[in-house]
């Protein structure tokens, strides 16, 4: 599955961002989908995930309540609602997909495919 994300961009603190993220070539529903994200110098970093049917969604502690995963699988598309968001959100976010059953802890450790990044400023 090729995987590309946009929608990245220079916001305020405070302020609010969607990502997007278009899948092709295998069938969409039957991964599971992820975002991550990485800031120069550190590892990548999970943020979250949503079950093939949209039942199910898991956050890294940092984001739950300000970021909001969802998908369409008619349309392809994972996105990142992101809201409040902070100086420290600041990273290369990377969309991802996972072949496999449903298993959120595992997530931390990354999943089969990605995608090109979209950058994500937040100034203080």
């Amino acid at each position: 599955v090729q995987l590309q994300a946009s929608g990245g961009g220079l916001v305020q603190a405070g302020g609010f961002l969607r990502l997007s993220c278009a899948a092709s070539g295998r069938t969409f529903s039957n991964y599971v989908m992820g975002w991550f994200r990485q800031v120069p110098g550190k590892e990548r970093e999970f943020v979250a995930a949503i079950s093939w049917r949209v039942r199910d969604t898991f956050y890294t502690d940092s984001v739950r309540g300000r970021f909001t995963i969802s998908r369409d699988n008619a349309k392809n598309t994972v996105y990142l609602q992101m809201s409040s968001l902070k100086p420290e959100d600041t990273a290369v976010y990377y969309c991802a997909a996972d072949s496999g059953s449903w298993r959120p802890n595992q997530y931390y450790y990354g999943m089969h495919y990605w995608g090109k990044g979209t950058l994500v400023t937040v100034s203080s």
